[in-house]
């Protein structure tokens, strides 16, 4: 049997930053890479900062050139921290780069992610337009993940978060702890779904935690120019989001801008092209239905229609 040929696709989170080896950054997706049998192929795309569109224009045309078996795509932070964040755009090209490799005869590796604003520790305000945006990627991707029958790791949950053993300086990207945790649990998946034959990655790490002084000249360095680029692109929109959010809190009326969440998930969704099982647009025929659970205190649903793909029974809220 040939080795089976693993490629991922993303960003810092999977090109490994967080996990520096004397090579340079390692990342969860090569501590997996070696426990999915002997002779796995590896190659890792992610690049640090990339967004859903780099993922759709310029990973995906090389993993489909690599002709996976197994292709991770762990994508959508950095969308929703850019002041061009767009929903239904996110959604679209997900889906487009999940039917191009389940078209490849590929398995897909996804995650959902914890929202940025709650790894940072933002004030109220400034964080509740974020982790909206981070719910609304999430959905999508529990929605997309279902589609196409994703090994899928649910990576949002309070206790990844609540964890600082497993968080690097910069509190946005895991240490050597936390990518293995990340890799181990992915494992786990992939030996109950028979895709990993190998033991597990260790859960100790392999190197040095970096000393303090280490951690406070890369926030001096490389964190300071990340905040910089920050300040100049999504902070005035930021602002602009968090003064809105504190007038709806002052009028009790913010479970509507929850309400339009989830109107938007309902619409990105509902404009998903139709496709068959394989990711081939499919012909049309009867749809299946998303609920989204309650938003807010006036228990109003919405729900989203979903093109058929096959079987989907799957519940997706942004409140």
């Amino acid at each position: 049997m040939r080795p089976v040929r693993f490629v991922a696709l993303g960003d810092s989170l999977t090109e490994g930053v967080g996990d520096i080896t004397g090579d340079g950054p390692r990342g969860w997706a090569a501590l997996l890479a070696p426990t999915l049998g002997a002779g796995t192929r590896f190659t890792n795309l992610a690049v640090s900062g990339a967004q859903t569109r780099d993922v759709l224009e310029r990973q995906t045309p090389a993993a489909l050139a690599l002709r996976p078996d197994l292709v991770a795509v762990v994508v959508g932070v950095n969308d929703t921290l850019r002041h061009t964040f767009d929903l239904h755009a996110v959604a679209a090209r997900l889906d487009q780069v999940y039917a191009a490799c389940a078209g490849g005869g590929a398995t897909l590796l996804t995650a959902c992610l914890p929202d940025p604003g709650a790894l940072l520790g933002l004030p109220g305000a400034l964080a509740a337009p974020l982790a909206r945006r981070q719910r609304g990627v999430n959905a999508v991707v529990h929605a997309l993940s279902d589609r196409y029958g994703a090994v899928h790791l649910h990576a949002c949950d309070d206790g990844w978060i609540a964890d600082r053993t497993l968080w690097s300086a910069d509190r946005l990207h895991p240490g050597e702890r936390g990518h293995r945790q990340f890799a181990r649990r992915f494992h786990a998946l992939l030996t109950e779904t028979g895709h990993a034959s190998g033991a597990p990655p260790s859960a100790e790490p392999e190197f040095p935690a970096p000393t303090r002084a280490a951690n406070l000249l890369w926030l001096a360095t490389a964190g300071t120019a990340w905040v910089a680029r920050r300040c100049r692109d999504l902070l005035p929109q930021l602002l602009r989001l968090a003064a809105d959010e504190l007038r709806h809190s002052a009028r009790g009326t913010g479970a509507d801008l929850d309400l339009a969440a989830s109107a938007a998930l309902a619409a990105a969704l509902a404009a998903l092209p139709e496709r068959g099982p394989a990711g081939a647009r499919a012909p049309a025929g009867p749809r299946q239905r998303a609920a989204l659970p309650d938003s807010g205190p006036t228990g109003h649903r919405q729900r989203a229609v979903l093109p058929d793909s096959g079987p989907l029974d799957l519940e997706v809220g942004i409140s």
